[in-house]
């Protein structure tokens, strides 16, 4: 078994549990064992597709997608970097930014109105602009509109044209476990507190995102291929992008790493079902308790 370094605590920027047993390993879920670095980043190398989950405020997560990203193209490949963050209606934005301002991450942060975006402080995800532009690499606005996320959860799949929908696989029957766990997640990410009735639309609206950031991976990836930073949630391979990637691209090769804060129940690596194919351990990053306003 190799097991990582012992981690350097001062390199953390995330402050919880900084020194749990997990924090800096890498578990390799198939293989059951602990690698490093250098073996993630070469089986990152030989897939086509990248999956990089986060969880979105946490600094050490975007940190470490970074020299990710360095380590995939420091040979001169030159993937398309896509992001969960931005949406499909902000491509022309990203281009023409891009063109006017071809070194200057904090010129497309402007160009999308990043501030108001309702994402994590500009600054975590600055040096992962930085790396794509500095590599040359295409960007992606890769998500669905909020626009149209919101008319599927109220007008179901009609919200969207059949050729659309037909493209995303959304016409699709959904196996009964799948459409479980979707709805137990839906329930679980609001606290408990949404009602039955928005289970279903809710899940629906999880479901287009996937297939729409799988989609715009397919469709606008070179032949170097992409890398999508994402929510770990969108990384599960059972049943997030990955899966809709081998669903339409059965013969690629899909690779998907998520960072994961560690806890006091979080003791040891999880076992071959996890929907990973690699898990980095990182520290928890400071926050409110989401559900506490929904519970008074």
């Amino acid at each position: 078994m190799t097991r990582a370094a012992p981690p350097d605590p001062t390199s953390w920027l995330a402050p919880l549990h900084r020194a749990h047993p997990l924090v800096g390993k890498i578990w390799d879920t198939r293989a059951g064992r602990f690698v490093d670095a250098a073996t993630v980043d070469a089986a990152l190398g030989e897939a086509r597709y990248v999956l990089l989950g986060e969880t979105h405020d946490n600094p050490d997560h975007h940190r470490l997608q970074a020299e990710r990203v360095r380590a995939l193209t420091a040979s001169g490949r030159r993937p398309a970097l896509a992001f969960e963050m931005l949406d499909t209606s902000q491509q022309a934005r990203v281009d023409e930014t891009r063109a006017r301002a071809p070194t200057d991450p904090d010129a497309l942060a402007q160009a999308v109105d990043w501030a108001h975006s309702g994402w994590p402080d500009w600054s975590l995800y600055r040096p992962l602009f930085a790396v794509a532009l500095e590599r040359g690499l295409p960007l992606v606005a890769a998500n669905l509109p909020r626009a149209q996320v919101r008319a599927l959860v109220q007008k179901g799949p009609d919200a969207l044209p059949p050729e659309t929908r037909g493209r995303l696989g959304l016409d699709a029957p959904v196996p009964e476990d799948v459409a479980r766990e979707l709805r137990e997640e839906m329930r679980a990410s609001h606290c408990g507190h949404l009602p039955e009735s928005l289970l279903e639309p809710m899940a629906l609206a999880q479901r287009a995102r996937d297939a729409t950031l799988a989609d715009r991976l397919l469709a606008t990836a070179p032949d170097a291929g992409g890398v999508l930073i994402a929510g770990a949630g969108h990384a599960r391979t059972d049943r997030g992008v990955p899966a809709w990637l081998q669903r339409r691209a059965p013969g690629a090769r899909v690779a998907s790493l998520a960072f994961v804060e560690v806890s006091d129940a979080l003791r040891a690596p999880p076992d071959e079902s996890f929907p990973y194919d690699y898990v980095w351990f990182t520290p928890a990053a400071e926050r409110e308790d989401p559900c506490a306003s929904l519970r008074k």
